[in-house]
Parts: C-alpha cells; sequence; structure tokens
C-alpha cells in the first residue's frame, strides 16, 4: 500500500469520530486545519468578568502593598522595634495567609465561592480599619494575622474564578495580564503608602487602604461579574476525557498504569517562586530603612520605576511563555534580577537606584507570572484552585522567610549586604532550574505540548520527539 493510500485510510478512520479530541488528532496526523483548534485560540478573553476581577484583584493587593512596606517604618517609630520585631510584622501576615489558603482550598469544595469570597475581603477590611487603634506590638501582629486570614481567602478565590473563564490555549496570556493587577499593586503601592504616611501619617494610610478593599465587594455585586460555579462546566470536559481515551487508547487507569497527581508537578514551579519571594520580601521590610541608611530621601521611587517596566515585560512574557515555554522566560528573568539586586546594594546616588528598579521590574514582571502559567498547565480545571493556592503559598512564604533571614543578615551586616545575599537567592534560582532542565531531557517537549495543545495529537508529537 503506497503511502498516499495509508493517508487516505488514516482520514477514513478518524472521520467516523466526532469528538474534538479526534478531530485535533486529524488535524495533527493530516496537517489539515481543525477548526476548534482556532477556535480556542482566538476565544474571547477580555470578558467583563475577567475586566472586574482583574480590577479587584488591584484593589486587594492595592491595600495590602501600600501598608506593607510603610509597617515596619511606622513600628519602629512608634514603638522602637528592632530588626527582628520588625520582619514579623511582614511575616506574621504571610503565615496566617498560608495558613488560611489551605483551609479556603478545601472549604471551596464544601462552601460556595460566593461565600468566602465575601467573608475573605470583609476580614481584610475591618482588619485593615483597625490597625491605627492598635496600642502595642502585639495588638498590631494580631490584627496582621487577621488581615493574612481575609487575604489568603480572597487570593485563593479569585484567582480560580479567573482561571476557570480564560480560553484554555491563552492560559499564559491571561494570567500575564491578570498579574498586572498584583504586580502593578505591588509597584505603585508601596510609593503611595511611603508618600502618604510621610506627608500625612499612618491614620490617614489605613483610611486610604480600608477604602481600597472596601470597593471590592459592590464593584462585583453590582457588575454582576462573579462567573457561575463550574460544575455543570466540567461534565463536557470530562466527556471529551474520555473521547480523548477511547481515540489515543487506554486510559492509564485501565492499562493498569498508575498516573502520577499534579502535586509533584507543581513543586519546582512553587520553589522558584519562593525564591523569588525571598528577594521581594528584603525590599518590602527593609528599602525604607536602606534608603535612610544610604541617604536616599526619594527611595520610595524605586517601586514607581519597577511599575513601569513590570506593565512592559507582563503581556510579553505570557506570550512568550505560550509559544517558547518556561525557559525563555525564567534564565533572562532571573539574570536581570541578580543584576538588579547587586547595584541595588551598591546605590547611593538616584540614577543607581532607578537602573536597579527598571531591572527588577522587568525580572519579576517576567519570572512571577510565569510560574504561575507554568502551576496551572500542568493541572486540570477542577484542580486549579488547588495550583492557585500552592503558588500565592510560596509568595507569601517566600515574604516570611526573606523578611526574617534577611532580616538577621542586616542586624548583623548592613541592608547593602542583605541585598547582595538576596542577590544570591536567585543564583539559586538557576541552580535549581538548570538542575531540572538536566535531569528531564524530554520535558520541553512535553510541557510545550501540553501547553500549546491536546490530545492524542500532542501525545503522538511527544513519543515522535522522543524516539
Amino acid at each position: 500500500m503506497s503511502q498516499q493510500q495509508e493517508l487516505e485510510d488514516t482520514r477514513a478512520r478518524l472521520n467516523s469520530g466526532t469528538g474534538p479530541s479526534v478531530r485535533r488528532f486529524q488535524s495533527d496526523i493530516t496537517g489539515s486545519p481543525d477548526p476548534s483548534r482556532d477556535a480556542a485560540s482566538t476565544a474571547k478573553l477580555w470578558t467583563k468578568s475577567f475586566i472586574i476581577l482583574t480590577l479587584s484583584y488591584f484593589l486587594l493587593f492595592l491595600c495590602l502593598q501600600m501598608l506593607l512596606s510603610p509597617f515596619p517604618a511606622y513600628v519602629k517609630e512608634q514603638f522602637g522595634s528592632g530588626d527582628f520585631v520588625l520582619s514579623l510584622v511582614t511575616s506574621i501576615f504571610a503565615i496566617s495567609a498560608i495558613i488560611s489558603r489551605f483551609a479556603t482550598a478545601a472549604l471551596l469544595r464544601r462552601v460556595h465561592r460566593n461565600t468566602l469570597l465575601i467573608c475573605g475581603v470583609a476580614i481584610a477590611t475591618a482588619s485593615t480599619a483597625a490597625y491605627s487603634f492598635a496600642g502595642s506590638v502585639g495588638m498590631l501582629l494580631a490584627l496582621r494575622a487577621c488581615f493574612g486570614i481575609g487575604f489568603g481567602m480572597t487570593s485563593t478565590v479569585m484567582p480560580t474564578l479567573v482561571s476557570q473563564i480564560i480560553p484554555p490555549r491563552r492560559i499564559g496570556e491571561g494570567i500575564g495580564y491578570f498579574g498586572l493587577s498584583s504586580s502593578l499593586a505591588m509597584s505603585v503601592g508601596p510609593t503611595i503608602g511611603l508618600a502618604v504616611i510621610g506627608g500625612y501619617g499612618f491614620g490617614p494610610l489605613t483610611v486610604l487602604g480600608t477604602a481600597a478593599a472596601a470597593l471590592i465587594i459592590p464593584l462585583l455585586l453590582f457588575t454582576r461579574s462573579i462567573p457561575a460555579q463550574p460544575a455543570a462546566a466540567m461534565v463536557p470536559r470530562a466527556a471529551e476525557a474520555t473521547s480523548a481515551g477511547s481515540a489515543a487508547g487506554p486510559s492509564p487507569a485501565k492499562s493498569g498504569k498508575k498516573r502520577s497527581g499534579p502535586g509533584r508537578r507543581l513543586l519546582l514551579p512553587a520553589l522558584l517562586n519562593t525564591l523569588l519571594s525571598i528577594t521581594y520580601g528584603g525590599l518590602l521590610s527593609f528599602i525604607a530603612l536602606y534608603g535612610k541608611e544610604v541617604h536616599l530621601e526619594q527611595i520610595g521611587l524605586f517601586f514607581l520605576f519597577n511599575a513601569i517596566t513590570v506593565l512592559v515585560v507582563r503581556p510579553i512574557s505570557g506570550r512568550l511563555f505560550d509559544s517558547k515555554g518556561h525557559a525563555a522566560v525564567l534564565i533572562p528573568g532571573a539574570l536581570l534580577l541578580i543584576a538588579s539586586l547587586f547595584i541595588l546594594s551598591m546605590a547611593t546616588t538616584m540614577p543607581m537606584l532607578i537602573v536597579s528598579a527598571l531591572l527588577y521590574g522587568l525580572g519579576f514582571g517576567a519570572v512571577q507570572p510565569t510560574t504561575q502559567a507554568w502551576m496551572l498547565s500542568e493541572t486540570p480545571a477542577d484542580q486549579h484552585g488547588t495550583a492557585n493556592s500552592m503558588f500565592y503559598n510560596s509568595i507569601d512564604f517566600g515574604v516570611a522567610v526573606g523578611s526574617m533571614l534577611l532580616g538577621v543578615i542586616a542586624s548583623s551586616t548592613s541592608y547593602a549586604v542583605m541585598y547582595r545575599y538576596a542577590a544570591g537567592v536567585m543564583v539559586l534560582f538557576l541552580v535549581f532550574y538548570a538542575l531540572y532542565r538536566i535531569t528531564n531531557p524530554n520535558n520541553k517537549h512535553k510541557f510545550e505540548t501540553s501547553s500549546g495543545s491536546s490530545g492524542a495529537g500532542a501525545r503522538v508529537r511527544a513519543s515522535e520527539q522522543e524516539r
């Protein structure tokens, strides 16, 4: 039988199937266009729900970030606390947010997510409003823990909602744009916070933070932007998975092979995100004090210039992730962060500070959304809540470790030396990622096919690559 006859015979057999996975398999074998794939690649991303959820997420992080950087300086001035106690202001919040996310991820299976979302926002808003009335460090730490609980609940539910409305083939791009909300807040929030506390005091700053958080509830409810529960939507996905299994061969369960859950595949991106967040914890907790050490009065401009490059690189890094995979983003991003932190450690003038800020924004804005998109790409839709919880827990854990560990280093050396150690953390980031690439030489093909296409055709290309 000729090659042409074999191809025609294959087409005839494939035409007997009607599922989307069969059509994708036919497209991969024959080279003919697949309408379902073309539609998926152009599916609408900027829906009303996506825009309002992104704006709400910005307000949540703006409330956090406006207070996070000025807090240590306020506590030191108000209560005369040392560097370790100052680090607890950040780490207590982060630890309570981590615990809250684990609980929220479990509760999402039993409690309506709208209830968890509204409760989380209410707790975060009330805690922020009470900061000004704290008369001791202990009371302030208790309020920080309460804020962490509310923040953890909200920051678990919102990304889960968003990940369920982003078209699957645009997950990197969608997460990149959604992540702009938190990155922009991380950049402009400290700038606003340091300016307000310097010009008006801590009380007006807490009022501003409370207003930002309180706007979230009416914004979501009045615009009706919370998407419906996804239970019904999971049925077609399950049916498609069954169709794919029948078209591609026996499923792992039927063939007696164990299919590993997503947990192990999430460990590396979570670890990398933790290392990144350690450096960010050092910035949040100590950059205001570092400015006083090196006599840079406008140290808050670091976050403003950082925001410029974050805005530029976020959409680009998302598209690059979708087309080239995570290596094309993570390696140059980590190198930029190393350069930024090293320059910051030697900064004694505003031009050096600005260069450091621009480089940090490029690296941070590229690396963080890539680790999140990587984690979501490794999990099915019904486990996106778990993946998002793990992603944001890795951020808070890194910030907590960074503020405490780098605080100890700063106490025994200086803030400048501390930021050189932070640059060393990103060197460790590259070492772990290089080890992963060396020990998983075939993972590049497996990952890119899972994020770039799906179904039997992707598995065929992966097996051909490996052969």
